[in-house]
């Protein structure tokens, strides 16, 4: 391994350490978390699917039913599995499953 190499490992390990430190020593536990860093705590994972969602379904052409409906069966099902079993994990990879299927037979 080149010296570059080294030491664009070494920067990245640095870097993912500081981040993964730096809550801990931004917020100590004896001290109050401010309430703009909880309010993002709240609302950032919700804000963060949606994101992911429009991303992924951003070239889904609605026009034509039949072309999208592998699409929407798939969110359907990544839906409603979540609702009932609360397994983001199982959910996702259903969703994703019954995606390629989808595609594949449609």
């Amino acid at each position: 391994m080149t010296l570059h190499g080294v030491l664009t490992v070494a920067v990245a390990a640095l870097v993912t350490a500081l981040i993964r430190f730096a809550p801990f020593l931004l917020f100590p536990p004896g001290r109050p978390m401010p309430a703009y860093i909880a309010y993002l705590g709240r609302v950032l994972p919700y804000a963060s699917i949606g994101m992911l969602v429009v991303y992924c379904l951003r070239a889904v052409n609605f026009l034509p039913l039949t072309a999208a409906l592998p699409d929407v069966i798939a969110v359907a099902l990544t839906v409603l599995s979540y609702r009932k079993l609360r397994n983001s994990l199982l959910s996702i990879m259903l969703g994703t499953a019954c995606y390629m299927i989808l595609i594949r037979v449609i």
